[in-house]
């Protein structure tokens, strides 16, 4: 398995933006996909977007969609989720996860998360 950390996450205005990150340690991080998922207090979890392990495919949940951009940097095994136009509706817990499976917009497919990283989005 791999070991992941996210980090960028903080307390913003709306209409700001954020960039965060997922790096990863351990196996051939190259050999995952790995995808995003938030979960806001009282919610269910939410996919928000994932990146194929070869970065040719990429998804976007309908919340999320044409404001934000998942990239991969493999030089540093690391997943960046540029997230613009923040809304208060975007205020969740965000997870990173990894899965070799070509499902990666399944949740039950994931076999590493990392602890999350808090986003507070304020009127």
């Amino acid at each position: 398995q791999v070991q992941l950390v996210e980090s960028g996450g903080g307390l913003v205005q709306a209409g700001s933006s954020l960039r965060l990150s997922c790096a990863a340690s351990g196996r051939t991080f190259s050999d995952y996909g790995v995808g995003w998922w938030r979960r806001a207090p009282g919610e269910q979890r939410e996919f928000v977007s994932a990146i194929s392990h070869t970065g040719g495919s990429r998804y976007y949940g309908d919340s999320v969609k044409g404001r934000s951009i998942i990239s991969r940097d493999y030089a540093k095994n690391m997943v960046h989720l540029q997230l613009n136009n923040l809304k208060p509706e975007d205020t969740a817990v965000y997870y990173c996860g990894a899965t070799r499976s070509l499902y990666i917009k399944s949740w039950g497919e994931y076999e590493s998360w990392g602890q999350g990283t808090q986003v507070t989005v304020s009127v």
